[in-house]
């Protein structure tokens, strides 16, 4: 057994200036996929689908400008160099953490005027945000993206297409990005088995940033990008921040009593008034 090769042409078509990548379907499908299972979480919390809707589109807008954002940071003598090149979305870049955090801002504002549930919303969102996430992960892995140093590994991934963004054709590359979306399913199927039993509004949510934290945390030490501080990347110390940020939220949630609970309680107490 030998390393992958994979000489697949990132580009589906190609009509004039215009390119149709096989990361760009990837991101549609992970988006489209995402929102579906929203959609179908939303119905089971019964959150009305204008809700979705609304949020989606908030986060979805600011969620593609904080990755494009991110990434341009984490990369930014590159972009110096050539700036037209930051427009250049098809070509690959999008960094998760800046989709999470500028994406969650700008759907917050409208959650929070027009009172939408926005915490049972993160929650029916949470299973379908990991599972379009390693749905992307596909894209990167076709036009070689984001990939590990070079490996002696049968799974190693070789690419031969001039078009790939691999550093060297003909060398096989450690598949970081595979590692990610391994670990990105396994994920999603965990939220999916416990979320009909995590009763606390937010909980969910908090219960997928702290395992997405970790595995980007662990996958970065396999990327090739600049060390940023700490003898870390970008990317790590942004997973710590949220790790630090989950297992707060965690624990001021898990305080909260189920609202369930509260209500049948108040329920009961009035019941007993009406009958006195």
């Amino acid at each position: 057994m030998g390393p992958i090769e994979i000489a697949l042409d990132p580009v589906i078509i190609q009509i004039g200036h215009f390119g149709l990548r096989w990361y760009s379907l990837a991101i549609l499908a992970a988006l489209a996929a995402g929102i579906a299972l929203t959609l179908k979480e939303a119905r089971r919390k019964r959150i009305h689908e204008d809700v979705i809707w609304g949020v989606a589109t908030w986060g979805v807008i600011g969620g593609l400008i904080g990755a494009r954002l991110f990434h341009v940071a984490d990369n930014l003598d590159k972009y110096l160099a050539d700036p037209l090149s930051v427009l250049a979305f098809q070509e690959g870049g999008l960094a998760i953490y800046g989709a999470i955090v500028v994406g969650l801002l700008a759907a917050l504002i409208p959650a929070k005027r027009r009172g939408w549930p926005f915490l049972r919303v993160l929650d029916a969102a949470a299973p379908g945000l990991i599972l379009g996430q390693a749905i992307g992960h596909i894209g990167c892995l076709i036009q070689g993206d984001s990939l590990g140093p070079p490996t002696d590994l049968p799974w190693g991934l070789v690419y031969t297409n001039q078009g790939a963004m691999a550093p060297a054709l003909g060398v096989p590359f450690l598949p970081a990005q595979g590692y990610e979306m391994v670990w990105d399913l396994a994920i999603f199927a965990f939220l999916w088995a416990i979320r009909k039993r995590v009763r606390t509004e937010g909980l969910l949510f908090v219960i997928y940033l702290f395992l997405y934290s970790l595995n980007k945390f662990t996958v970065s030490f396999w990327r090739e990008n600049v060390i940023l501080a700490l003898g870390l990347r970008e990317a790590q110390l942004l997973s710590l921040a949220g790790l630090a940020f989950s297992v707060v939220a965690y624990l001021a949630l898990s305080r909260r009593q189920d609202p369930i609970v509260v209500s049948g309680k108040a329920a009961i107490s009035q019941s007993r008034r009406v009958h006195k």
